[in-house]
């Protein structure tokens, strides 16, 4: 366990002190500090639209930070020789992989802690659907003290004890973040105590944890296919089923009926379209906690034969 935790540990501050990491974070906030204004425009509910809208930013993010953070885990490990001296401890190498991926699955979670904050700022400040439509100034100031903060006190440790500014700042923002979306919880748009009234959705709560389990398995995927191939075939194929997963009910589904090659893809690739609640949100109909939990089941028994394929594959991989 102390290897597991060791490996895993390492992994996780590697992945967060990559320039691709945080470059993903802050594109994924920019979208969602301008996506009201993006969607103010459309015929119908403006606020769906801004919701869907997040959830994909949301959804994106996740996923490429799963691909590029997962990717680079055992490939730039094997590349660059440096698993010779974890082998050599020893470590056992399914501890190795798993640890690996323990270690980009909480990268992950962080990121997607972070774009999950800001996604219900966003959606909590809602759209200027009509000239008498103020901003919501406590998400406004809630968000900027904790990005200020976060700037200052990343900058100050940086200088002042050399620590890492961009891995920092990704932990100070999500702690800020929280005590932000705490003050939000329980204080409304007029300043006032009225935690009824805080505008929070339980759907994107609900949305949100089932978009981190699509990419808890596009990350198992990518460590699975990094025990074998290297970065650009490892991404390649990550987007590639990605792509496929999207689109597996309308590709696969009526064909499976009939067609064998159809079924057998239609249940070897993973069904992301079941972690996208978009129907939900246009119905304006709510998703049952039942449904979470059976979706969370299937992304882990997934996740779990993704890992063990892995261990499989890296079993034999020769890295001297």
């Amino acid at each position: 366990m102390d290897k597991l935790f060791t490996i895993a540990k390492n992994t996780f501050i590697e992945t967060l002190r990559q320039p691709v990491y945080a470059i993903i974070i802050i594109a994924a906030i920019l979208l969602f500090f301008v996506s009201p204004s993006l969607t103010m425009y459309t015929m119908s509910d403006d606020n769906k639209l801004l919701r869907e809208l997040g959830l994909s930013t949301l959804f994106l993010a996740s996923l490429f930070i799963a691909i590029f953070a997962a990717s680079g885990a055992v490939a730039e490990e094997i590349e660059n020789k440096t698993i010779m001296t974890v082998l050599t401890k020893p470590v056992q190498r399914p501890i190795f992989i798993l640890a690996k991926f323990l270690g980009v699955a909480g990268a992950v979670a962080m990121g997607h802690y972070i774009c999950t904050i800001a996604l219900v700022m966003t959606t909590r400040h809602g759209v200027l659907e009509s000239v008498n439509d103020t901003h919501d100034w406590t998400v406004i100031m809630a968000a900027g003290v904790a990005v200020a903060l976060t700037l200052l006190l990343s900058a100050f440790f940086n200088y002042a004890y050399d620590w890492k500014f961009t891995s920092t700042a990704t932990v100070l923002l999500a702690g800020f973040g929280t005590i932000g979306m705490v003050f939000l919880a329980f204080i409304d748009r007029d300043w006032q105590f009225n935690p009824a009234n805080n505008k929070i959705n339980a759907l994107d709560i609900y949305g949100s944890v089932l978009l981190f389990l699509a990419a808890l398995i596009i990350a198992a995927l990518a460590v699975a296919i990094s025990c074998r191939f290297n970065i650009v075939v490892t991404l390649s194929a990550c987007v590639g089923i990605f792509l496929l997963g999207l689109v597996s009910d309308w590709a696969f589904g009526e064909l499976a009926k009939t067609h064998l090659w159809a079924k057998i893809c239609y249940f070897v690739l993973p069904n992301l379209q079941i972690f996208w609640i978009s129907d939900a949100i246009y119905e304006g109909s709510e998703v049952p906690i039942r449904y979470v939990l059976i979706t969370a089941s299937y992304a882990i028994c997934y996740t779990a034969g993704i890992l063990a394929l892995a261990v499989a594959l890296f079993q034999r991989r020769q890295v001297g």
